[in-house]
């Protein structure tokens, strides 16, 4: 009996002293949390995900957490399956393309930021920005890749592109399951229109493979499987500044660039509206655009940041882009029009 007693006496001193080990830990519980959606290289130890975060935490006395998923159409899918019943407070990481899309779900609620086109430097194809329920914070071209110690004879256009020599590799993504693929696909129809599928057609014997996601297609470029790669002109900043390597350029192609802008939106569903709301406008504050172009490796949204050394862009390309209600409205038919034109 007073060995059961002594037994019952130690726990009680062990739980006592865990609960005064953990109790900070605990205290920590209770701040607020965020929860945000994003894609997996943007929360990555390399992306820009930890520096938002630990700058984040410092102003907001909370608990940023994100959730990366694999790829910007991926966080669509995601929230239209977990409707009104997500853990998301924020979704970070679609583009223009997806937002009208993302908006007629019901999901969102308005980011209540103001007078946001006077802190903005955006192309002019993107217009003024009005869009009541989206905060963009980076931006970029959309290109071909190539390494000018290989190739000589670069494409100057689209259309040198697809009239290229059958010779001619590339490496492109699914436009159902990768960004930059449905750019592309954006690209050529803003360009062909009711053409494009011939056009895709024209395209395809180049085509090496298609890939599901940007980095396997990345990876067989750079393995010498492919002369060119779909990625965006901002690539070969990458590896200008973090590798010190200047044979990666992009093709500049005279009809324009398709243009991607990544945006953040909260969620109509989430209990922190106050804190989704300092979060999106965090995403503009010059400690998260200073690090987007060496960590995301895109374009800063706002004005006055300054690009680092080997970022800029000499013959910067036009930009090209459709509204986000025609893309929404016509999204369905244009995959499988892509999907026919490649399988014939």
């Amino acid at each position: 009996m007073l060995k059961t007693k002594y037994k019952l006496s130690l726990k009680a001193i062990s739980l006592l002293s865990l609960f005064i080990l953990v109790s900070p830990a605990l205290a920590d519980d209770h701040k607020p949390e965020l929860t945000v959606y994003t894609y997996d290289s943007f929360a990555a130890d390399w992306g820009p995900g930890p520096q938002i975060k630990s700058g984040f935490e410092q102003t907001c006395d909370c608990v940023l957490t994100f959730v990366g998923l694999d790829s910007s159409l991926g966080i669509l899918g995601r929230i239209r399956l977990e409707g009104s019943n997500s853990k998301a407070d924020v979704i970070l990481g679609l583009d223009t393309s997806q937002s009208d899309i993302a908006r007629q779900t019901g999901l969102l609620a308005p980011h209540g930021l103001t007078n946001l086109s006077m802190w903005l430097d955006l192309p002019d194809a993107a217009g003024t920005w009005d869009d009541e329920h989206f905060v963009p914070f980076d931006w970029g071209f959309f290109a071909f890749i190539y390494d000018e110690t290989k190739l000589s004879d670069v494409p100057a256009s689209m259309a040198d592109l697809i009239a290229a020599d059958q010779d001619m590799r590339i490496v492109i993504q699914d436009p159902r399951t990768s960004t930059p693929g449905f750019g592309l696909m954006l690209w050529l129809k803003t360009l062909y229109g009711d053409q494009a599928a011939s056009q895709w057609q024209a395209l395809s014997p180049k085509i090496v493979t298609v890939t599901k996601g940007w980095s396997e297609a990345y990876g067989l470029f750079l393995d010498g499987e492919a002369d060119m790669v779909l990625s965006y002109t901002t690539s070969p900043a990458y590896h200008r500044v973090a590798e010190s390597q200047t044979q990666y350029q992009y093709a500049n192609f005279s009809e324009g660039h398709y243009m991607q802008i990544e945006v953040a939106a909260m969620l109509a569903s989430t209990d922190q509206p106050e804190l989704a709301q300092s979060f999106l406008d965090f995403l503009l504050s010059d400690a998260t655009q200073d690090i987007i172009p060496t960590t995301n490796w895109m374009y800063p949204v706002t004005k006055q940041i300054a690009l680092p050394e080997g970022f800029e862009i000499s013959n910067k390309p036009s930009g090209l882009l459709l509204a986000d209600d025609v893309v929404a409205r016509n999204q369905e038919n244009w995959l499988k029009e892509w999907v026919m034109a490649l399988s014939q």
